[in-house]
């Protein structure tokens, strides 16, 4: 799929590693997606956001908000969820270490979009960044294009719509019919 994909879209995927990394998040979320779309003003889908007053300053504030900086430990505690505990659960029926990360595969054995962070993980897509990059797909297809453009991936981001990424969109007051169509003409 990823070889459809135009110079503009593989940046932003790209982009959107660099986007969770920057905020401390251990993976790469729908919300990481848009940032990386927005990062790319003068691509003609995000200037559709743009103009509509959603540039990447305005969206990253927005993910601080709702996600915090400095990990997925302080956005799970926001709602409830003590790692300390989950992890003490787990090691007392799985043993010691048994939610530590494993050894680093060999560059040779790795595949597809994941990418190592600074200490060696692996960032991975949540499962509703995965199924944006999957309607990215579709969304070309409805449109006839031989190409997955940044529009594609801002049009599955919308399509998603139960992501961070499109409640970002929504709480900027954002009609996403209205934006589906803007981004549709400029995208084709």
């Amino acid at each position: 799929m990823f070889e459809r994909f135009t110079e503009g879209a593989r940046r932003a995927v790209v982009q959107a590693r660099e986007e969770a990394a920057g905020l401390g998040h251990g993976h790469i979320g729908t919300e990481h997606l848009l940032l990386a779309v927005l990062a790319q003003p003068e691509d003609p889908a995000a200037a559709v956001l743009v103009e509509a007053g959603l540039d990447h300053a305005t969206a990253r504030q927005a993910v601080r908000r709702l996600l915090g900086e400095g990990g997925d430990a302080q956005a799970l505690a926001s709602i409830g969820v003590d790692l300390d505990a989950v992890r003490d659960a787990v090691e007392s029926v799985f043993g010691a270490g048994a939610l530590d990360a494993p050894a680093e595969e060999p560059e040779s054995r790795r595949r597809g979009w994941f990418r190592s962070d600074a200490k060696g993980g692996r960032v991975p897509f949540t499962a509703r960044a995965r199924k944006v990059l999957e309607l990215s797909l579709r969304e070309s297809l409805r449109l006839k294009s031989g190409h997955i453009a940044v529009g594609h991936l801002l049009l599955g981001v919308i399509r998603e719509g139960e992501g961070l990424g499109a409640k970002v969109i929504a709480d900027h007051g954002l009609d996403s019919a209205a934006l589906r169509r803007a981004i549709e003409a400029k995208t084709g």
